[in-house]
């Protein structure tokens, strides 16, 4: 019984200490500061990072902190553990003398082994368990962004609060020269942020609680940011929620955190935590730039605005899977120079493009993309059916054909 009264001494000291940290205790008020590497992180992982990012918000702090304690009393356990198992091999070994004991039962030690896990299990679930609940509550959001997870690439929507209203779709930008070509080594040499950089990052003020609602179009993906203790999966046909509300100012990076797929590694998210005044402004600017590119269904364009402007749709939303040449991935993408689809009637690849397609001959699964706007289905489909060595009857659609495509 001894040591169990030393053990439950160590856990309520523990305990108390615990309680008293800064990562477990209420959130305390801190002036708002710059989340940069000198004030321990760049946003990102370190190089040479043994530990968890630098928290950025208080549910990561108490992440970290519960991190340490779970660490602290299993290191108890097993130096107590491994400590009582040594001390018995080597003073009671036979070769000094000893005998084995002849005892059968021992209620003290029945008591011991019974009372103290299940103390320890408390003490280690209470603090957890309130984390987890904070960790839940999505109520009273000044903010809310749904987050789409799909291959490869995530898509935003500003559903409540300042902001509400923009959409957009977020796609790595790191250089295909930095990353090569399947089976080839790459061109350029690797940027500072490599593979954890994207064209459209998600701006977010500072100090305002941020609800993510995720869900997605295909597979299962995992929104992800670190430093701010947040990672929640994005499930086709499902809604799930989660929450953050940053202490700083900066740029935070995460990843797809679920295994969806061969371009896994190419789907980073960026966060851009900015005062209120900066992200008051990027809002106004975000909107007239979605203002500007509304253009109206019933222009009728040239056949070259379609494709120029068709040929940057489809580099930053088709190339990835279906190559830039078009010739897809053997045994995973389908290819697009010389497809029946593509050369067919242009009423069935406005189908596809609007909902997705799955054939059974590909194994991968061609997603809707009914999130990009009529004139970008239009010019893409246009472009891809007047290059490379496509040559259908029906070469051109238009906007308004789009439009009613959705209807």
């Amino acid at each position: 019984m001894k040591l169990a009264k030393r053990l439950t001494s160590l856990l309520a000291a523990s305990w108390a200490a615990l309680a008293c940290s800064p990562g477990w205790a209420e959130p305390a008020a801190t002036a708002t500061g710059t989340y940069t590497a000198a004030t321990g992180g760049t946003g990102g992982p370190l190089k040479n990072q043994l530990d968890l990012q630098p928290a950025a918000t208080q549910i990561a702090s108490e992440i970290y902190t519960l991190h340490n304690w779970m660490m602290i009393v299993c290191l108890v356990i097993f130096v107590a553990v491994f400590g009582v198992m040594f001390y018995s091999i080597l003073k009671h070994r036979k070769s000094v003398g000893h005998k084995a004991a002849t005892f059968h039962e021992s209620t003290a030690v029945e008591i011991a082994w019974t009372v103290v896990p299940f103390l320890i299990v408390i003490g280690m679930a209470l603090p957890a368990t309130r984390t987890v609940v904070g960790m839940k509550d999505t109520s009273n959001a000044d903010i809310t962004i749904k987050a789409t997870g799909m291959q490869w690439k995530w898509g935003y929507d500003y559903l409540k609060g300042e902001g509400e209203g923009i959409s957009f779709v977020s796609n790595l930008s790191t250089p295909r020269a930095q990353i090569g070509a399947p089976g080839a080594p790459a061109t350029e040499a690797r940027g500072e942020n490599y593979l954890m950089e994207v064209d459209n990052e998600v701006v977010v003020p500072v100090n305002k609680k941020i609800r993510i609602v995720t869900t997605a179009t295909d597979v299962i993906h995992a929104w992800m940011i670190p430093a701010f203790g947040v990672k929640q999966d994005a499930i086709p046909g499902f809604v799930r929620d989660t929450w953050f509300k940053s202490e700083h100012t900066g740029t935070f990076r995460g990843n797809c955190a679920e295994l969806c797929g061969k371009e896994h590694a190419f789907m980073p998210i960026v966060v851009k935590v900015v005062t209120d005044a900066e992200y008051t402004a990027w809002v106004n600017t975000k909107k007239a730039e979605m203002a500007a590119l509304a253009d109206d269904p019933n222009k009728t364009w040239t056949i070259d605005e379609l494709k120029t402007k068709g040929e940057k749709v489809y580099t930053a939303n088709c190339a990835v899977c279906h190559q830039a040449n078009g010739k897809g991935v053997p045994g995973a993408f389908a290819p697009l120079d010389g497809s029946a689809v593509v050369n067919g009637a242009k009423g069935d690849q406005i189908h596809v493009l609007l909902n997705g397609q799955k054939t059974g001959k590909y194994p991968a699964e061609m997603p809707g993309w009914k999130q990009l706007s009529d004139s970008d289905i239009a010019a893409v489909i246009t472009y891809t059916r007047n290059n490379w060595s496509n040559k259908p009857a029906e070469n051109i659609v238009q906007p308004a054909e789009i439009v009613a495509a959705r209807k």
